[in-house]
């Protein structure tokens, strides 16, 4: 049930770049189409969420989630959101999805975890991967700072994914994701009206968007995260989510239909097999930790 809840988590994230350039393009700036987007997501929330359940949880708590909404989901939907005005939503979703391999190198760099040689052969994978997005022939060549701003959304969630999971424990799935969203709705409106970017749709089929990126992409998305990240840790839930940048490169495709490139693929494939590693060799590791309590305890 976990990694349903994380598989569809990540189908409702993936069509997040999808739904915003339709937004941006329709004239809606980034910064209103997000204000937007989190202010729907916790009018719906609130309905489902039960709020009054709040006064059950510690004041600590509550603050650190609106902080972690206000500020680090605030910065990671900005940052990996402004690179598509600089490189098409296919190659946004497979270079932020290079953030397993940058775990695994922050925890060499820490010390937390040593650099194996399945862990250095998924790093160069990796790497090789984004090489041959960004380093494509002229046709196909992506812009430097899109990319730029791509592999800093993804540096930025390998701090947010542990800290998140870290302070949602103990608080029901339902109002974390009720305090995120609060936070980052509340951070995106005041951006919104201090640079002057506010702005209230007229459009019907710009609602529609908006509507469609609150309750899937958010709502449902963010639900279905924190369930299954509780479950089963930011390692394997990063893991399994990398269905997400394969959805949102296919979307892509069929919406603007020029979006799926041979690089954006191959490169995509690179990345999706360093991940997949990491995820092996963690794996690995973990039973082998569990055999050797076996025989401890035996």
């Amino acid at each position: 049930m976990a990694t349903f809840l994380i598989v569809l988590s990540a189908l409702g994230f993936g069509s997040i770049s999808v739904l915003t350039l339709l937004i941006t393009r329709a004239g809606l700036p980034l910064v209103a189409a997000m204000s937007w987007r989190y202010v729907l997501a916790a009018l719906l929330l609130a309905v489902f969420a039960r709020p009054s359940q709040l006064k059950l949880i510690a004041p600590r708590k509550i603050a650190a989630m609106l902080l972690i909404g206000a500020i680090g989901q605030t910065l990671v939907t900005y940052v990996s959101l402004s690179a598509l005005e600089y490189i098409p939503v296919g190659p946004l979703g497979f270079l932020f999805f290079t953030f397993p391999a940058w775990v695994a190198l922050l925890a060499a760099v820490r010390r937390t975890e040593r650099l194996t040689l399945v862990r250095v052969v998924a790093l160069t994978l990796a790497l090789l991967g984004v090489a041959i997005m960004v380093g494509a022939p002229s046709a196909d060549k992506l812009h430097p700072i899109g990319v730029a701003l791509a592999l800093g959304s993804a540096l930025l969630y390998t701090i947010y994914l542990p800290t998140l999971e870290s302070v949602q424990s103990g608080i029901p799935a339902m109002l974390s994701a009720f305090l995120l969203v609060v936070g980052a709705g509340v951070a995106f409106t005041i951006a919104a009206i201090l640079t002057g970017n506010f702005q209230i749709p007229t459009a019907a089929d710009l609602w529609a968007n908006l509507l469609l990126l609150s309750l899937v992409s958010t709502v449902i998305a963010f639900y279905a995260l924190l369930r299954g990240l509780d479950v089963l840790g930011p390692v394997r839930t990063a893991i399994i989510a990398t269905v997400e940048p394969f959805f949102t490169a296919v979307v892509g495709a069929l919406i603007f239909r020029d979006q799926l490139t041979a690089t954006t693929l191959t490169g995509g494939v690179l990345i999706a097999a360093a991940v997949m590693l990491i995820q092996w060799s963690s794996t690995r590791s973990s039973n082998a930790m569990t055999d050797d309590s076996i025989t401890v305890n035996s």
